[in-house]
């Protein structure tokens, strides 16, 4: 008897465990007239992406993901550096299915996702299998966090901010 309580007791946890997916868009960008698409953070993209840090440093992060860029990298750095963890590269284009699959099966620990204006919505409404953000982010817009949070097999979704 003591057995099959202790089964179940053990099953319930399993199913309620939960994950906790925090997906951002990169803080802003340095203006620039040259060619290249890789620019770095401008003075307010580096205050944001401490404001980002400062938001989720206590929030059992175990998983950073970022794209190969140095506005995503640079953002992700801050809290990369204050919990000492490995950033992870994602490429959104190759495997975005993929991705997903690979951000499902993530337990214990939560997960912070930086991506671009024309992906984020792509990987919250994968993620959450609803249509949740309905567009790509406005060019002009920072700071929204997107929270998706797995319990069991089920998917939530709220909003948030951080930063000014």
């Amino acid at each position: 008897m003591n057995k099959l309580i202790c089964s179940f007791l053990l099953l319930v946890l399993v199913s309620c465990r939960s994950t906790t997916y925090y997906i951002v868009r990169h803080a802003e960008k340095e203006t620039t007239n040259t060619m290249t698409s890789d620019v770095p953070l401008s003075s307010a993209g580096r205050e944001r992406a401490e404001a980002l840090k400062n938001e989720l440093k206590n929030k059992n992060i175990r998983y950073i993901f970022s794209t190969n860029y140095n506005r995503t990298l640079s953002t992700a750095e801050p809290l990369r550096s204050e919990l000492g963890l490995t950033i992870q590269l994602y490429d959104i284009k190759d495997t975005l299915d993929r991705f997903i699959d690979m951000l499902r099966k993530i337990n214990g620990g939560n997960v912070l996702i930086i991506g671009h204006s024309n992906t984020v919505n792509k990987i919250a409404n994968k993620l959450t299998g609803s249509n949740e953000i309905e567009s790509d982010l406005p060019d002009t817009e920072y700071g929204d966090l997107f929270i998706v949070k797995k319990t069991g097999g089920r998917y939530s979704f709220q909003t948030g901010h951080f930063g000014k």
